[in-house]
């Protein structure tokens, strides 16, 4: 399959963050629950095995008691730069239904951070089904909060 048609399926959010790298990124990962699910959804965090093919278990839960189990692993965690996880295995590496492969990113931009969020999909029906359920409005909303939790140290409902 060529680049270009790989590149269609990919969604991506970035935003500037007024914190070096380094800051950003300890609280990208210590404080994932506080920042990972736009409000007023939150995340229980099961494991975050901070290695390439550890864990990454969480559960998203909504206002109205919607629950979304997320089960993978890591690809790649290069510190203080990026980490990557898919849901195309679990943690044991039992093969399940595929949707995406993650990618979280942070770099200098001047004195402070670009921070950029992809989700990379294996069909092109899963991109689109991803887009409408809305990808960019929850992706980063979940930017905004981050920026809101490294510039702040909290995330208010109002800043979401």
């Amino acid at each position: 399959m060529d680049d270009a048609k790989q590149d269609d399926r990919e969604l991506s959010v970035q935003c500037a963050i007024d914190a070096p790298p380094g800051k950003v990124w300890e609280i990208m990962t210590t404080r994932l629950a506080e920042w990972w699910c736009p409000r007023p959804w939150m995340v229980e965090i099961v494991e975050m095995d901070w290695r390439a093919g550890g864990r990454s278990a969480m559960i998203m839960r909504g206002p109205d008691g919607e629950e979304m189990p997320q089960e993978g692993i890591f690809l790649e965690v290069s510190p203080g730069r990026r980490f990557v996880t898919t849901d195309a295995v679990t943690h044991d590496m039992h093969p399940q239904g595929p949707f995406m492969i993650g990618i979280w990113e942070v770099a200098p931009q001047g004195e402070g951070t670009l921070y950029r969020a992809s989700a990379r999909h294996w069909t092109d029906d899963a991109r689109r089904t991803h887009a409408e359920m809305g990808f960019a409005e929850g992706w980063a909303a979940c930017a905004r909060q981050l920026k809101q939790l490294v510039e702040t140290g909290a995330v208010s409902d109002a800043g979401a």
